[in-house]
């Protein structure tokens, strides 16, 4: 009896521990994990074409991190940027996806302490609008006067 009672108690731990797990990790590339929140994001008609038409994805090369996240020297195993080529109008949203270890709370910290809002040439975004959030791995950082809370909403609906 004492060993059916131990044996019902292992598995009662094991399962609590499978069952509260928090690896909540995004699953798969920054391109899809960008698809999947232009896809769900809340848009009229007109900034979704926008969206759709007008930007550039591209990885955030070592070199460029400073004018894209604002810092030197993070850490991360890849990163992209969705931008306009041209355009009067002031759009970044930037994904990056940080190594195991890393300190993402601190990583977040100084992304939105150091990114410049105004680093276009005659644009710029109130700092009102400037995002820096975080879903597992995924830091997203969102700059733009309109839809950043839409943006912001359809990232943080993947956690679901």
């Amino acid at each position: 009896m004492r060993k059916i009672l131990i044996l019902l108690l292992a598995f009662t731990v094991l399962f609590s521990f499978v069952a509260c797990n928090t690896d909540t990790n995004l699953e798969g590339d920054l391109e899809d994990i960008l698809a999947q929140i232009y896809e769900t994001a809340e848009l009229d008609d007109e900034f979704r074409q926008y969206v759709i038409g007008r930007l550039n994805t591209q990885e955030i090369p070592m070199e460029n991190m400073q004018y894209f996240l604002g810092v030197e020297g993070l850490e991360f195993l890849e990163a992209i940027a969705s931008e306009p080529m041209i355009s009067a109008q002031a759009y970044s949203l930037c994904l990056v996806r940080v190594k195991e270890d890393a300190d993402i709370e601190a990583m977040k910290t100084s992304i939105k302490e150091n990114v410049n809002p105004r680093k276009w040439v005659c644009v710029g975004v109130d700092p009102e609008n400037v995002i820096v959030d975080s879903i597992g791995d995924v830091i997203i950082l969102i700059m733009t006067n309109d839809y950043a809370k839409e943006f912001h909403d359809a990232f943080l609906a993947l956690k679901e």
